[in-house]
């Protein structure tokens, strides 16, 4: 599961006495709640099977395909021996068919274990963004709300990008590599501030 509401209270704390324009974020908006998911590769499956469609359309999709993997979407031998057309008639594209074959194959295989990641952050990265389908973002946000890693920050999001811009008075929304730059001092307490921002941004938006 990520990061707890303690420990998200933790790491904004510290951030907000070393950083003021924190410390004035959390003032305008209060703390962020939690985003909290289940550790596994069926979260991962749902990430990819949500890509650019509606949440309804999502969960409608899931369960269709729930039903065509025998019910179990945690059973990945299961689903790595679904042929093809079954996941396309369950409501995938032929794409994210694919990809989940890639992801169920990595893991029926052995050489992706959910259970036991690298400890080490961009090892982990790296392993997860070599299954097909798997970027560095869908992997960054599997690592931060899965696993609750506290200094994991998806700097390629834009709504983050965005809000980091906002909150540190840059003149232009900042690029992933400017916005990494800008979060370095904020080490080891990014995954929380990633949290802040998305928060902020969507009470902005509203």
């Amino acid at each position: 599961m990520g990061l707890s509401a303690a420990a998200l209270a933790h790491s904004l704390s510290a951030l907000a006495a070393a950083h003021p324009p924190v410390a004035a974020a959390l003032a305008a908006h209060g703390l962020p709640e939690p985003r909290l998911r289940p550790r596994g590769a069926s979260t991962m499956m749902r990430a990819i099977v949500a890509q650019q469609v509606s949440t309804k359309a999502a969960a409608s999709i899931w369960a269709r395909l729930e039903a065509a993997c025998g019910g179990d979407m945690n059973d990945l031998a299961r689903v790595a021996a679904t042929p093809f057309e079954v996941l396309r008639g369950a409501g995938l594209s032929g794409q994210k068919a694919s990809y989940v074959h890639a992801l169920a194959e990595a893991v029926a295989s052995g050489a992706v274990d959910f259970g036991a990641l690298p400890d080490e952050d961009e090892a982990a990265i790296a392993l997860l963004s070599s299954i097909k389908g798997i970027g560095r973002w869908s992997a960054e946000i599997y690592l931060l709300f899965a696993e609750g890693r506290a200094d994991v920050f998806p700097a390629g999001d834009l709504a983050l990008q965005i809000q980091l811009g906002r909150m540190l008075g840059e003149a232009a929304r900042p690029t992933e590599k400017r916005a990494r730059a800008l979060a370095e001092p904020m080490r080891p307490h990014r995954g929380a501030l990633s949290i802040l921002l998305w928060h902020n941004y969507n009470i902005v938006a509203l």
